[in-house]
């Protein structure tokens, strides 16, 4: 497959090997997979040293809660990486779970303006 120079931005390389879109990822699966348990911590101790309920991170870890922007001033600071990777790893997920439901059930079809005329 080749990729144009004026694509890059917009290509989603996922799923260019295997032709099939992979899974969102939750940012609690970074948070776990790529900080705590490398770090070896435990989700307790990483919601006491930043001031949060433990069922907090556990949810989050689990991916059944959204990281807020509190929770994401918080982790930056803890971890010492900048709040926005977090920010920025929610918003990416909302918008691919949006964009997979969008497709398979809104039986909506979007004319884009420039094509509508």
């Amino acid at each position: 497959m080749t990729i144009k120079r004026s694509d890059i931005g917009t290509t989603k390389f996922g799923n260019l090997l295997s032709g099939r879109r992979l899974a969102a990822v939750h940012p609690g699966e970074v948070l776990l997979k790529d900080f705590i348990e490398p770090l070896g911590l435990t989700r307790y101790r990483v919601a006491k040293a930043i001031g949060v309920p433990q069922r907090r991170i556990d949810e989050v870890c689990a991916g059944n809660r959204a990281l807020s922007a509190d929770t994401a001033i918080r982790l930056g600071r803890f971890f010492a990486v900048e709040p926005q990777l977090w920010m920025n790893l929610q918003a990416q997920y909302d918008l691919e779970v949006a964009e997979a439901n969008f497709r398979t059930a809104s039986g909506v079809e979007i004319i884009p303006l420039k094509d509508a005329a």
